[in-house]
């Protein structure tokens, strides 16, 4: 075999990895996405609501009854980002259209590692906004609907990363997905486990 065939079969085998790696990467994060729908599910099931019986007589005084608190919306969500050996890494705080990952103070994220820049900037959070940018000249959303993002970073050590104008609820569960695969893959490189 020729030196010309050798570096042929190389880069054959390098595109094969690398299209393989992405198609892995994405079903590791429709699998991410359907484990939070699960846990979403088995939150609000495990949830036990209290009825009033239909059946009560109309002679009853509102004293006798309490009527069920009235829930107001919370403005907004934390939640910790978790290893799965439950390593907390990071918070990631929701509200009606920003979400902020802080990670933990003892967490020495990288802020130019490849999970972060290559993979939720390049393959999720880039796209996103291009995205919103074609339907902003549709006309189809306003200019303040654009999806848009910072990373604060120390040094190379990330703070925080911002999003803005992440949209409705099936994308804000990928970005969590994508958010949590990227910090996860963070700490696996950054210590050596997997």
């Amino acid at each position: 075999m020729g030196e010309e065939d050798r570096v042929r079969r190389l880069a054959e085998l390098k595109a094969y990895l690398e299209k393989r790696t992405h198609e892995l990467e994405q079903e590791l994060l429709k699998l991410r996405s359907l484990e939070e729908i699960v846990d979403v599910v088995l939150a609000e099931k495990s949830f036990r609501r209290v009825e009033v019986p239909k059946s009560q007589p109309a002679s009853v005084t509102s004293a006798q009854v309490t009527p069920p608190p009235i829930v107001q919306p919370v403005p907004f969500q934390v939640a910790p980002i978790k290893t799965t050996s439950g390593t907390e890494l990071a918070d990631i705080q929701v509200n009606r259209n920003e979400v902020k990952v802080t990670p933990k103070p003892e967490m020495k994220f990288d802020s130019n590692a490849p999970p972060l820049r290559a993979f939720l900037v390049g393959r999720v959070l880039e796209p996103m906004r291009l995205k919103d940018t074609s339907t902003l000249q549709a006309g189809q959303i306003t200019e303040d609907k654009i999806l848009s993002y910072q990373i604060e970073q120390d040094g190379n050590v990330l703070r925080q990363i911002v999003i803005m104008n992440y949209g409705d609820e099936r994308r804000l569960q990928e970005l969590r997905s994508a958010i949590s695969w990227t910090l996860r893959r963070m700490y696996e490189r950054m210590t050596g486990t997997k």
